[in-house]
């Protein structure tokens, strides 16, 4: 039952003449911060002006008008009508709906047959992945998970940064010291061994530049050996981010990447020049943006390199032909706003009225212990260290507190990516990340594993509950009238608005935040009520609360990227 709209229902029935819908009414309910000042709260000075009367007597008609069976009592405060909700009808009709949706309770289902395209990660050729990428690659994953969760056609793009003179370097470094034994042996770490190789040497000889860029230029010309070694590097970082991904348990339908767009660009550039928006500058071709507020788009430089802008043109371009996107996502840092900007903005002014369906899902950066990363520093932090430490964190703790659980390498996989990935995406994704190992690795408080915990707390005493015979009793609902049960109800009732606000903000901690929310309410209601009560109905009641809000609590990490062990 939609509460808000049924009290709006009540409100218009007693206020016949008012025009507005049921959903314009329920849109301005407020909940209080107390509960003591009721459930909900209706301010009537919205209505002050077309009543033509003071919101004190609307409030004061209204109140002794509304009668509903789910309704304990209406009260006019001060121009505010307060609405308290019968207790036990509201945790019978929230627990009852969200019980009999299981996995699906939170998910309108109300879209059918629309695309959304999400580029994320975005991991470069012939490097290691580190921390700076885990924001994209979890923020990205939550969304393409959350989409699908509503029935959209997620199509999720792994956008590889496989471009550039950097490549002819690391081809030429590998023609002169390198051997494909030992890069197959030592795979990414050895490719980035060569290229810093090549730029010791490079400042003694810079005829090796020469050699770099000359190899590049065969790639870009499609020889055949340099694109046979450029693409087995591609092959090489792959498998070793595949081991990442895995452990992070992140999918991708397409990594078509910057080269994939090679022979995509010219018709592009064509485009651009025969629709008039092409203009030389200093020997560069740009499409002017000033009059927009911005700078120059470069489309060419001056010895007709493309750019990256000319490359997200013609992806931009390729996806809506591929796949038709009706929302086409990029979850990248927010250093390249203004990149996002010019790049719908020339979308647009070619004429594709799509680009109003391009967004740029931007979050802050991280630093490593108050300092921005630096690899050539020493500060940075590399994915797969920081998950194989969580990862044994979780196992010493097992074997510590658990000796005899089943199963202990996976749970402490579990556990252990979980506690990462909680702590990249509880925070506003906007926000930057100070990356210290102990706040990463802790397990206690508001973090993965407690959550997981709780889920597996509320898993054992469902399985107690089994063992002794579950109650053939109805439940009786009035044994969740107590405030902890409420509040966990009160939660629960919430699960759809905040998967419905997570998905239209992009923000994914709303789901983070909430599932530690209930974690919490759901701990204090298992602490302070005895769930197996002698009571056969209010054990009933009570099961179904700790049934549904195990189920809640696991499709919310489900939707962030995280596991619910049944044991811990």
């Amino acid at each position: 039952m939609d509460f808000r709209l049924a009290i709006a229902e009540q409100i218009l029935v007693a206020l016949p003449e008012v025009s507005l819908t049921a959903a314009d009414v329920a849109s301005m309910l407020e909940v209080p911060p107390d509960t003591k000042m009721g459930d909900y709260a209706f301010p009537c000075f919205k209505l002050s002006k077309a009543l033509r009367k003071s919101p004190v007597m609307i409030a004061d008609q209204l109140a002794g008008a509304i009668q509903a069976d789910f309704i304990a009592r209406v009260e006019s405060v001060r121009g505010y009508l307060n609405f308290f909700i019968d207790r036990a009808i509201y945790a019978e009709r929230v627990l009852t709906a969200a019980d009999a949706q299981g996995d699906r309770y939170g998910s309108d289902n109300s879209v059918e047959s629309k695309c959304v395209v999400l580029d994320y990660s975005s991991i470069n050729i012939a490097k290691r992945f580190h921390i700076g990428h885990l924001s994209t690659t979890m923020i990205g994953n939550s969304l393409y998970k959350l989409y699908k969760f509503f029935g959209w056609k997620a199509v999720g793009v792994n956008h590889l940064g496989d471009w550039g003179t950097q490549f002819g370097k690391m081809i030429a470094a590998y023609k002169k010291w390198g051997d494909r034994e030992t890069v197959e042996r030592g795979g990414v770490d050895e490719m980035v061994k060569l290229y810093v190789r090549f730029h010791k040497e490079a400042e003694n000889d810079p005829s090796l530049e020469d050699e770099g860029r000359a190899w590049f230029k065969k790639i870009e010309d499609g020889d055949e050996e340099a694109l046979s070694i450029f693409n087995w590097f591609k092959e090489v970082t792959l498998k070793d981010a595949q081991k990442t991904y895995e452990l992070l348990g992140v999918t991708f339908d397409s990594y078509a990447g910057e080269s994939f767009y090679n022979d995509k660009m010219g018709p592009i550039v064509d485009e651009l020049r025969a629709k008039g928006l092409l203009k030389e500058d200093q020997g560069a071709m740009i499409v002017d943006l000033e009059p927009y507020g911005m700078p120059p788009a470069l489309i060419l430089r001056s010895d007709g390199a493309t750019l990256y802008l000319t490359r997200d043109l013609a992806a931009a371009k390729y996806r809506k032909d591929t796949y038709n996107f009706d929302k086409s996502l990029y979850v990248v840092a927010y250093q390249q706003d203004l990149h996002f900007k010019q790049l719908f903005k020339v979308l647009e002014l070619m004429g594709y009225e799509w680009a109003k369906d391009c967004e740029h899902v931007s979050f802050g950066m991280v630093s490593y212990e108050g300092q921005t990363l630096s690899t050539r520093e020493g500060r940075v932090v590399y994915l797969d260290d920081l998950l194989h430490q969580a990862i044994q964190k979780a196992r010493d703790i097992i074997k510590e507190k658990s000796p005899s659980l089943e199963n202990k390498d996976e749970i402490a996989r579990q556990i252990g990516v979980g506690a990462v990935v909680f702590f990249v995406l509880y925070n506003n994704r906007i926000k930057d990340i100070d990356f210290w190992w102990d706040r990463a690795l802790n397990f206690e408080g508001e973090t993965g594993p407690y959550v997981m915990y709780t889920h597996a707390r509320a898993c054992s005493v469902l399985r107690k509950a089994e063992a002794q015979g579950l109650p053939e009793e109805a439940p009786d609902f009035a044994a969740l009238a107590d405030p902890e049960a409420q509040d966990v109800v009160r939660l629960i009732e919430q699960f759809p608005l905040i998967l419905k606000n997570a998905l239209e903000r992009s923000e994914p901690s709303m789901i983070t935040r909430f599932s530690a929310d209930l974690a919490q309410a759901f701990n204090k209601f298992y602490y302070e009520r005895r769930i197996l009560d002698d009571d056969m109905g209010a054990r009933a009641a009570r099961l179904m609360l700790t049934r549904v809000s195990k189920n809640v609590i696991r499709v919310a990490l489900s939707l962030i990227g995280l596991a619910a062990p049944e044991r811990m």
